[in-house]
């Protein structure tokens, strides 16, 4: 039963559409649902692991302005105020390491991606091709947040004290807490916040990645990706 929700799917897409076509057009060939299946599966895995390798290497984080970790929010009031005693370096030095953290942590995505595709059904798949340009991302925050947060943080916790953020981090609270008349003091804890927003940076770009698959015929390497991808594309006219 399962087997034909796939081609059930798209040939009632084809109908639907074809109706109001006035001018015949070619037909691609219907791809099978291993096909469809074996596709999407190395289109989101080539997808994926362009995110994660690209967010691993030196600057992944810290050179991308889309995704580049900044001070926490209750720590900007702080970062201002320091920056105008003349603390810049101190600044620019936790958000750097904040970064770092983040880039160490990106690599053990792959893994956790590449069982979420183990684990997608036929449905899955469907709902993922007919559905919307950022289908596959919203699938795999689905899928993989709560093994990615568990993953990352003790890496990201490690990755802290190594790059010196978490010293760096509580000499700046220390600075700003002591100075007079400060109400809002700061926290220094930083696992959560560069945890959530290094998993946040890796959706992001996986997102960029599913639409540049979905729109750019070039990103379409291997002939499976072009028939179903085309495939889906003329249906989807």
């Amino acid at each position: 039963m399962k087997r034909g929700i796939f081609t059930l799917m798209l040939l009632i897409a084809a109908i639907s559409l074809s109706s109001f076509d006035k001018a015949p057009a070619r037909v691609l060939p219907l791809p099978t649902n291993t096909e469809m299946i074996s596709g999407l599966k190395q289109a989101l895995e080539q997808g994926t692991t362009k995110s994660s390798d690209q967010l691993s290497a030196l600057n992944g984080f810290f050179g991308n302005a889309a995704v580049k970790i900044l001070m926490p929010p209750e720590a900007k009031k702080a970062e201002t105020t320091l920056r105008k005693l003349g603390l810049n370096k101190l600044c620019d030095n936790v958000i750097l390491s904040l970064n770092r953290a983040a880039e160490s942590a990106a690599g053990k995505a792959k893994p956790i991606f590449i069982n979420a595709l183990k684990q997608m059904t036929v449905q899955d798949a469907a709902n993922i091709l007919l559905g919307s340009q950022d289908a596959a991302t919203q699938y795999f925050k689905r899928t993989t947040t709560a093994q990615l947060t568990t993953q990352f943080r003790p890496v990201i916790h490690t990755s802290l004290s190594n790059v010196g953020a978490t010293n760096l981090y509580s000499q700046l609270a220390t600075q700003y807490n002591k100075i007079p008349f400060t109400f809002n003091k700061v926290n220094p804890d930083l696992d959560d916040y560069v945890t959530q927003k290094a998993i946040d940076g890796l959706f992001y770009e996986i997102a960029l990645e599913e639409l540049n698959i979905r729109k750019n015929l070039s990103a379409r390497t291997t002939p499976l990706l072009q028939k179903v991808f085309g495939f889906v594309d003329q249906k989807l006219k």
